[in-house]
């Protein structure tokens, strides 16, 4: 059977993974199917796994590959060596990247129960290892008298839940500028961690 026009790999297999990514985001992982993911795209609904295995797969390569991107964009900072500093540059960080992939944010967390325990444990990893890095930032405050922190573990999922919350509010154009939210939520994690 001759391939439709347009359906190379390099072309249709990115098409999959950004169809199923917006479905997935507007109507949640469960709801979808393999046949809405191919119209979405415009092709026979058995031409998808010529692309990828299986719903499960789509997910967590959607999962992963966003982890991926935010390790890396992370990583490639340069990291001051002030605490406050560091943390300062977090927060900046955390917020401008996950507002420019609502999709992305928005299935890597509220899909994470749909991935088999195999797929869970690698993404896990993945935010273990983003997680880990604000948490040296909050020990390397700790440890020098700036911050003042109980449980730096319990700190950096609060400091994380918190700045997650502008995803679900901030609209561009809106009351405040995306520079006076960064500041905003700057002031309450500086106050929230201070000695």
């Amino acid at each position: 059977m001759a391939r439709t026009q347009g359906s190379h790999s390099d072309i249709t297999g990115p098409r999959i993974r950004k169809a199923a990514l917006g479905l997935f985001a507007r109507h949640g992982y469960a709801a979808v199917s393999m046949r809405q993911i191919a119209a979405e795209v415009g092709v026979q609904a058995g031409a998808l796994y010529n692309y990828t295995p299986d719903k499960q797969s789509l997910l967590f390569h959607l999962m992963h590959e966003h982890m991926q991107e935010l390790l890396s964009a992370y990583g490639e900072l340069a990291q001051p060596e002030n605490a406050f500093e560091a943390l300062h540059q977090f927060v900046r960080f955390h917020i401008r990247f996950h507002l420019e992939r609502p999709d992305e944010v928005f299935i890597a967390y509220m899909e994470l129960r749909n991935l088999t325990p195999e797929n869970f444990s690698k993404i896990e990893a993945l935010r273990r290892k983003y997680e880990d890095a604000l948490e040296a930032i909050l020990r390397q405050g700790q440890g020098a008298g700036l911050f003042d922190i109980a449980d730096t573990k319990v700190a950096t999922l609060a400091v994380i839940a918190m700045l997650n919350g502008v995803m679900t509010w901030y609209r561009a154009g809106g009351r405040l500028s995306l520079d006076e939210v960064e500041q905003n939520y700057w002031d309450m994690v500086r106050r929230s961690v201070s000695a």
